[in-house]
């Protein structure tokens, strides 16, 4: 069959959960024996998310390929687990980035380079790349941002032109949301024919409406935004809040967005779609036999979205390990020598997250030299991996001025230097260590325990490495480098053998962590958490 082509569009006010329902929706349709695949259209002009704040936009997830994207590819791989790649995001940045390249060439024979055809036609084709290059059967596509705003008016502009040239081969999906006043105790539609009326007046009727709501709809208010919208009312879902997101799959089957889906573009499901694994997970998340503390610590921990990728994973583990992993986000800013046991001495387990600059570094340090003393189980990605060493090195090798050469340029003991290729480089965006490596695990480790194999392929976003130069001094005092680079000799794991169970890691085990394949190293460090 032809590929065909869904989008995803929101409406009333952002952060309603499109990449939740487009996830749920192709975890449905990839139950129902189809292959799908699901992109995010952001309009912010920057290239990528790579050099943008956290604050400004959450975490930055990495690809296999090595294309920092949205935060919401993180929710499309956990939900269908599969990968996703660079044609998987594109931004209104990398658009008019190749527009004008042509333009520089001379490839539009002088012509005046506009929105209409030039912007959208390269919309037009970003979108249909990963049906006509991957033969998918399914190609979701989430536009972000909200119906009305000035930045996402081209893909609009370009949904409309593809009704035309696409036909029965695409269909839109719009999400608005259905607020309860108290005052009045009723929901209201208005907000929704409001959206529904900006989106007609771009061009674009939308085929199915999902309504984000805390109450339950009745068949009144149903039949009441299908008339005024233009749909029917089984195309009328309910999307209810619920106490976790992986019950919105269960949720849109039981409303039948998927056979409602099947239905316009006149196929059937080709199996049932049972999703028998998928709900005894739910079941485990919403009846843990036990529940256990773990700290993260971290610069950004006051915004959750900046560790998304963790604290899904953690939920992964728990259900490996039947127990519910409450996580306490504790900034490292706060943690110090004098009020580490005070601070942490409550939790089973210390995570210390991943970042950049040097803010909140004493923190970290201070929170992994406790975790070692005490035999706390400990996991540190990325710059985690790398305050861990300056850790070992300051308190346990006596090289107190030891540091990393991001910090401090002048360190006289560099045990964290900038990689060798990395030095030429000025330029922020996209130019890190990005992208899956391969690592050679030793035997007899307990990083080889958590993958029980020697070979591995991890992703990475990083410009600093262990320094070699020290790797004898640390493996004599009992810091030993347990998964190695095989091309370049990069020091990826590090651990502590006399202690319960200590790990670093310089690559960021939680972009492959998914609800069927739990992350390893995640699922023994609640594992030794647990059984502390």
């Amino acid at each position: 069959m032809s590929t065909k082509y869904i989008f995803v569009t929101g409406g009333v006010t952002s952060s309603l959960g499109k990449g939740i329902i487009s996830a749920s929706l192709a975890k449905l349709l990839q139950a129902s024996g189809y292959s799908v695949t699901i992109q995010k259209l952001d309009p912010y002009i920057n290239i990528d998310p790579g050099t943008l704040n956290p604050y400004e936009h959450g975490e930055c997830y990495v690809t296999e390929d090595g294309a920092e994207t949205d935060l919401d590819l993180g929710h499309y791989e956990r939900f269908l687990d599969k990968p996703t790649s660079q044609a998987n995001n594109v931004t209104t940045g990398r658009i008019y980035q190749a527009v004008i390249s042509k333009e520089r060439r001379g490839d539009y024979l002088g012509k005046t380079v506009q929105v209409i055809p030039h912007i959208t036609d390269e919309i037009k084709r970003r979108i249909k790349l990963l049906g006509n290059t991957r033969k998918f059967d399914f190609v979701i596509t989430e536009i972000g941002g909200t119906v009305g705003d000035i930045e996402s008016l081209p893909y609009i502009e370009s949904v409309r032109q593809l009704k035309w040239e696409l036909g029965k081969n695409i269909l839109v999906i719009h999400l608005t949301l259905v607020p309860y006043l108290s005052a009045p105790g009723e929901l209201k539609t208005k907000p929704t024919q409001h959206s529904v009326k900006l989106l007609l007046e771009n061009g674009v009727q939308p085929d199915i409406l999902v309504l984000r709501t805390e109450k339950p709809l009745t068949k009144e208010i149903r039949k009441k935004v299908a008339n005024f919208c233009n749909v029917d009312i089984n195309s009328v879902i309910e999307s209810i809040d619920v106490s976790t997101i992986y019950e919105v799959p269960l949720l849109m089957q039981k409303e039948k967005l998927d056979t409602t889906v099947l239905e316009k573009f006149g196929l059937q499901a080709k199996e049932e779609a049972k999703l028998t694994s998928w709900k005894n997970f739910v079941n485990k998340v919403k009846n843990p036999k036990q529940k256990i503390e773990v700290a993260l610590i971290g610069k950004y921990v006051e915004l959750s979205d900046a560790y998304k990728s963790i604290n899904e994973s953690f939920i992964h583990a728990g259900t490996a390990n039947d127990c519910k992993v409450i996580v306490t986000a504790i900034p490292a800013e706060e943690i110090t020598d004098e009020n580490a046991s005070v601070i942490l001495s409550k939790y089973k387990g210390i995570l210390v997250a991943p970042g950049f600059g040097h803010r909140g570094i004493e923190g970290k340090i201070s929170a992994i030299q406790y975790a070692r003393e005490n035999n706390i189980p400990f996991l540190g990605i990325c710059l985690g991996m790398q305050c861990a060493v300056i850790e070992f090195a300051r308190n346990v090798l006596g090289l107190k001025d030891a540091h990393s050469k991001e910090m401090n340029r002048k360190t006289p003991h560099p045990v964290i230097d900038i990689m060798e290729d990395q030095k030429s480089i000025s330029d922020k965006g996209g130019t890190m260590r990005l992208g899956s490596y391969p690592c050679k695990v030793k035997k007899g480790t307990k990083a080889f325990e958590a993958y029980q194999k020697t070979n591995i392929n991890e992703r990475h976003r990083h410009r600093y490495e262990f320094n070699n130069s020290y790797l004898k001094d640390f493996e004599k005092a009992g810091m030993i480098a347990t998964g190695v680079n095989p091309d370049s000799e990069l020091v990826e794991i590090v651990e502590i053998p006399n202690h319960k169970w200590f790990i670093g890691v310089q690559f960021h085990p939680e972009y492959k962590s998914t609800v069927i394949t739990p992350h390893p190293i995640f699922v023994e460090f609640i594992k030794a958490a647990i059984n502390r």
